[in-house]
């Protein structure tokens, strides 16, 4: 039956996401199967329809250290924005292993454990502009759509879910500017509008897995091109040229590998739950 659908919509998170979404079980695996079987039709035109788009706001923890790093104030771009929740590491409180920083009336708070020398800033950086790139641009204030980001939420981890409704009530305040199109063909024009006095910060996590090896190596010509800096946060096997001189461990899940400017930094858990430095 999944045969049916494209290739890139075969993904198990977006069939679990799109059976939470109408209201189906994901557990027990009878119940499941019977319940997609049954609602094939609608499940599918669900699945068809939406993308995996995991906006975990945590991820701005293991970004933090290298956008508090950089030349202030900073110019946001993120590719594959989702709803927008990581163009916002200036209205969450962190906390790294018992040390505090961020706005204490936030309503977003993220403990990162980290390891190695983690440069660990005194405060979050200054965001003067945020900008997005998505093909499919979810709104907060859309109750199906914030709905969908809970539904791409793992059903045992009700704190992400808390977190999440969090953070949209805060970027539900003063969205993003999300620009609804390719990456390839909206992001020069729209790195052209940040603002001259700021960092520009082109930034993605989890995002360039979704694409083919060919568009990921045009979307790094394209932003290599572009003034100010790269961010990238994706698994080992996206990027493969950044990760050559990482030691990987040799167990467990493997982490995403955070990279500035094509040089790899440090290890990341892939919600923002840990963070290892390399140097």
């Amino acid at each position: 039956m999944l045969d049916d659908l494209p290739e890139p919509k075969r993904q198990p998170n977006l069939l679990f996401a799109a059976t939470r979404y109408l209201g189906g079980p994901v557990r027990p695996p009878a119940a499941f199967r019977d319940w997609a079987v049954s609602h094939w039709a609608d499940l599918t035109a669900t699945m068809r329809e939406r993308s995996t788009q995991t906006n975990e706001p945590a991820r701005c923890a293991t970004l933090l250290p290298v956008l508090a790093g950089l030349p202030q104030p900073l110019a946001l771009l993120e590719v594959g924005a989702a709803a927008g929740l990581c163009l916002y590491p200036d209205e969450y409180q962190y906390r790294f292993d018992g040390l505090s920083i961020g706005p204490p009336e936030s309503l977003v708070r993220i403990d990162c454990a980290v390891s190695g020398d983690v440069p660990v800033p005194a405060e979050v950086p200054e965001v003067v502009w945020r900008a997005g790139i998505d093909l499919n641009p979810l709104d907060v204030a859309d109750d199906n759509d914030l709905r969908w980001l809970e539904s791409l939420i793992w059903p045992d981890q009700p704190a992400r879910v808390a977190r999440l409704r969090a953070a949209a009530r805060i970027v539900g305040e003063h969205p993003p500017m999300i620009r609804c199109g390719d990456l390839l063909a909206e992001l020069p024009a729209l790195a052209a509008q940040a603002p001259a006095s700021a960092t520009l910060v082109v930034f993605h996590s989890a995002v360039l897995v979704y694409l083919s090896a060919e568009t990921r190596r045009a979307f790094v010509d394209i932003v290599q091109s572009l003034p100010g800096h790269w961010i990238s946060n994706e698994g080992p096997d996206v990027l493969p040229e950044l990760v050559a001189p990482v030691r990987l461990p040799t167990s467990g899940p493997p982490p995403f590998v955070l990279a500035l400017d094509g040089t790899p930094l440090a290890l990341a858990a892939p919600h923002g739950q840990s963070l290892h430095w390399l140097r």
